[in-house]
């Protein structure tokens, strides 16, 4: 046999033992006779299944739950609200100042001398407090209870004749008190103010 086919089957040889070697040592490496392998076989699906549970309770420790909606709750000073008070706090001032009245009428003879009229009192800053209320009242109702105001429905629906008396109430006690005001001598206005009162007390009792 020629020396170079000699050769050419030596290397040949040599390369089937390298490839048979390495062979041999991945089935080495594939073995899981050993203890070691088999031991990390077995802890494999464990340590999956604790990473899987620790990355679900990550998770769902970070879902976003919609927040609760709080009740509604009115406010405790609404416009109506406004207007009934303002209607009571009339009132009550409509009543304090009949209350506090000095008297009408000519005390020591309407043809003699009369003394000067008392024209910044109790009496008559009670009787404007009371013009300033009303004027508040008919206002804030005006405004906050305008559409249950209709005349279509006749003079008798509660509505609106819980406007008319209070309106007319308003400018009965207004009137009394200018015209006190505005004279130099007692004049009698009294009658008129108390009506304005009653059509006051007459609109929140139909209203409330």
């Amino acid at each position: 046999m020629h020396v170079k086919q000699r050769y050419k089957f030596a290397l040949a040889g040599a390369a089937m033992l390298a490839l048979s070697g390495l062979a041999g040592a991945q089935e080495a490496a594939l073995d899981l006779s050993t203890p070691a392998q088999a031991y990390a076989q077995r802890a494999m699906p464990m340590m999956l299944a604790a990473n899987g549970g620790a990355v679900t309770t990550e998770r769902s420790s970070n879902v976003v739950k919609p927040a609760a909606q709080p009740e509604f709750e009115e406010s405790w000073l609404t416009g109506g609200k406004a207007h009934m008070v303002l209607g009571l706090a009339t009132i009550a001032t409509a009543l304090a100042t009949g209350a506090t009245a000095p008297g009408e009428g000519c005390e020591h003879g309407c043809t003699g001398p009369q003394p000067p009229r008392e024209t910044d009192g109790t009496h008559a800053k009670l009787a404007k407090l009371t013009v300033a209320l009303a004027a508040a009242t008919v206002a804030t109702g005006l405004y906050n209870h305008w559409d249950d105001f209709h005349l279509e429905d006749g003079l008798t629906d509660p509505d609106n004749l819980h406007v008319i008396l209070g309106v007319t109430g308003a400018a009965l006690m207004a009137y009394a008190t200018a015209k006190s005001a505005g004279s130099t001598t007692p004049v009698s206005h009294a009658g008129m103010g108390m009506a304005g009162a009653y059509g006051m007390i007459a609109a929140v009792k139909i209203a409330w």
